[in-house]
């Protein structure tokens, strides 16, 4: 049975974004895949401060919850990353759950990443696509770093307003379709 670990960058539970990672979990269950989902504002993650323990194969120095996570990740054989746009980048959530990946840079840790697969699902305010542009930028740019997949993704403009997406059936319906693709 596959693995997907679904994490939501959002601060708001049930929110947009969460709903739109939620339908692409729903896709991935379909097809049989385990899920574990994971919502970052509810969380404790430290920001990395860059001491390099990790690149020399030790346990993070951060006593938080990514102590947690690591094998979940390790663990899973896909995973969801999603976030609303703030200020044309991911949530603060995002960013330090990103800047945590720092981990999966030494030898050791990269296997437990190299070839994952991974989906990025961006909600926004605004209508232009553009607007998604630098997430998509990022997250092609760091999971290429780490010999990560991204098998695909699903960006929905004009939702703000919580469960505003609920209004885009074929957006939602692109996510069901990216999660079944999952396994």
């Amino acid at each position: 049975m596959s693995k997907i670990l679904a994490v939501v960058g959002s601060p708001r539970k049930d929110g947009n974004t969460h709903i739109l990672v939620s339908k692409i979990a729903e896709g991935a269950r379909q097809r049989g895949a385990g899920v574990d989902e994971l919502l970052l504002g509810e969380l404790k993650i430290k920001e990395c401060d860059g001491c390099h323990r990790c690149w020399q194969g030790k346990e993070c120095g951060k006593r938080d919850d990514m102590r947690h996570i690591y094998p979940k990740i390790g663990d899973s054989d896909a995973i969801i990353f999603g976030t609303p746009v703030y200020w044309y980048g991911p949530t603060g959530l995002m960013k330090m759950f990103l800047d945590r990946f720092v981990y999966f840079n030494c030898p050791e840790n990269r296997e437990k990443v190299r070839g994952k697969r991974a989906v990025i699902a961006v909600a926004f305010e605004e209508e232009s696509i553009e607007t998604a542009g630098l997430i998509v930028d990022m997250f092609e740019k760091s999971l290429a770093y780490l010999e990560m997949e991204l098998a695909g993704k699903v960006l929905v403009p004009g939702v703000s307003d919580k469960g505003d997406i609920l209004q885009k059936p074929e957006r939602l319906e692109e996510a069901f379709e990216l999660g079944q693709g999952l396994v």
